[in-house]
């Protein structure tokens, strides 16, 4: 069995689990590439304080540049900087980067293959009261399906740090999904992060191949898969849960060894089950493994204004819901 406490925060089951947005850890992460790196430059659309790209304006104000409400000049704006050199981190607000700008991080990112990464805050519907226009549903579809994009999805605020960081070393065009709302602090300093090797974070006993799950989840949401592991050990069904926050390229070994074990799956995020991770995990195991899976994401709908954790109740996002798409994959299953 794996051991939590060699992956998760020691209070990560407490009641005053310590809650901190994913955007924070982007914006310590900038600091840190921009430490280690001199060409690292950072470009905002008017958005600084919203995406936590003002910690590297503070620390960096020379190779800062605020480029004004203009998502799409942003994106190729960066891709010059990346063709003569640079390292630019583009932010904006999900919605608009990569929404309103998709077109530009297509055809000058993403098809010249150049070195830019993007930081799309306020996904989800946690973004809470800012309602449908502001909640990004659809962006990592948008960016998975992009050849030559990679996709980092982080669960918390340290490991969003850690994918910042590491995306600065990646000689790519990377999109980092990043949260508003302050989400449970899962991981340490010390929990293993390393660019498209998912991790396992929750390993139930014996697992017998009778009464096993995988369940797949990306972003906050992991921490909603955790609780329904607890639960359901107790009511004897054993889960494995796989912290996959690189969605793309996917980690294939990881999952499909642990398919192999429950072969019955569960994926969780936040974000249209169309297109998204989940859809990213049934593609492969269609061709590799093929067995019952329950998708756990929001449903061909448009968000909606409300406080986050309502939203994430009223759309089927908690642990409850977990626990009931695992027990309706384990009657497929038999």
């Amino acid at each position: 069995m794996v051991n939590p406490k060699a992956y998760l925060a020691p209070e990560v089951f407490a009641k005053d689990v310590k809650k901190t947005p994913t955007r924070n850890g982007y914006g310590e992460g900038l600091v840190i590439a921009g430490e280690k790196n001199p060409n690292v430059v950072v470009l905002c659309a008017d958005l600084s304080e919203s995406t936590r790209s003002e910690y590297f304006q503070k620390k960096f104000p020379e190779r800062f540049v605020e480029v004004g409400v203009a998502e799409q000049n942003m994106a190729s704006l960066a891709a010059g900087m990346a063709l003569a050199g640079k390292v630019p981190f583009i932010s904006s607000y999900a919605t608009f980067s990569p929404g309103r700008n998709n077109e530009q991080i297509r055809t000058t990112i993403a098809l010249n293959d150049v070195n830019v990464k993007i930081g799309g805050a306020h996904a989800g519907i946690s973004v809470g009261p800012d309602g449908a226009t502001h909640q990004a549903l659809e962006d990592i579809a948008l960016m998975r399906v992009m050849p030559n994009m990679r996709v980092i999805y982080p669960c918390d605020a340290i490991e969003a740090k850690k994918a910042t960081a590491a995306a600065a070393e990646i000689e790519w065009p990377v999109y980092i999904r990043l949260a508003r709302e302050a989400t449970p602090v899962i991981t340490t300093e010390k929990t293993p992060f390393k660019f498209g090797k998912a991790e396992i974070f929750w390993q139930g006993k014996d697992l017998p191949a009778q009464a096993g799950v995988t369940i797949i989840a990306s972003g906050p949401l992991l921490y909603e898969a955790l609780l329904a592991a607890s639960k359901l050990q107790k009511q004897g069904i054993s889960a494995e849960v796989i912290n996959n926050h690189t969605i793309k390229p996917l980690d294939q070994k990881t999952i499909l060894a642990s398919v192999r074990k429950t072969r019955v799956v569960v994926t969780v995020e936040e974000h249209q089950v169309a297109g998204g991770m989940g859809s990213a995990v049934v593609e492969m195991l269609a061709k590799n493994f093929p067995v019952p899976v329950e998708m756990i994401g929001v449903q061909d709908r448009y968000g909606e204004s409300g406080k986050p954790d309502e939203l994430l109740e009223a759309f089927g996002l908690t642990a409850k819901y977990i626990i009931q798409a695992v027990k309706r994959a384990l009657r497929r299953k038999r």
